[in-house]
C-alpha cells in the first residue's frame, strides 16, 4: 500500500474515533439529562462518576482536535513553502496528475 493512501486511511480512521467519540458524549449527557430526576445515593454517585468522566472526555476531545488541527496546519505550510520554492516542479506534479486523471476519466 502506498504511503498516501496509508496515511489518508489513518486520517479518516482518526476522525471517525474522533466523531464516534462525540457521540458517546453526547448521548452521555442525554442520559445524565434523562435520569436527573432519579433519587437514590447509588444514582447520585453513578452520575457524579459519569459527569467527571464526560468532563475529562469533553477535555481529550478538545485536544485532539485542536492537535488535528495544528497537524492540517503544519501539511498545508509545508505544502506552500515546497511549492514556492519548487513552482516548476510543483506544476510539472499537478500537469503528471491532470494528465493521469484525464485518462482515467476518458476510460470509464
Amino acid at each position: 500500500m502506498p504511503a498516501e493512501k496509508q496515511d489518508t486511511t489513518a486520517q479518516v480512521t482518526t476522525e471517525d474515533i474522533l466523531e464516534d467519540l462525540r457521540a458517546v458524549v453526547r448521548d452521555a449527557e442525554a442520559l445524565l439529562r434523562a435520569t436527573e430526576g432519579q433519587a437514590g445515593e447509588r444514582i447520585a454517585e453513578l452520575r457524579a462518576r459519569a459527569e467527571e468522566s464526560l468532563g475529562n472526555a469533553r477535555e481529550r476531545l478538545r485536544g485532539a482536535g485542536a492537535r488535528l488541527e495544528e497537524h492540517a496546519r503544519s501539511a498545508a505550510h509545508s505544502t506552500d513553502t515546497y511549492v514556492r520554492e519548487n513552482p516548476w516542479t510543483a506544476v510539472a506534479i499537478a500537469a503528471g496528475i491532470g494528465y493521469v486523471l484525464g485518462n482515467l476519466g476518458r476510460r470509464r
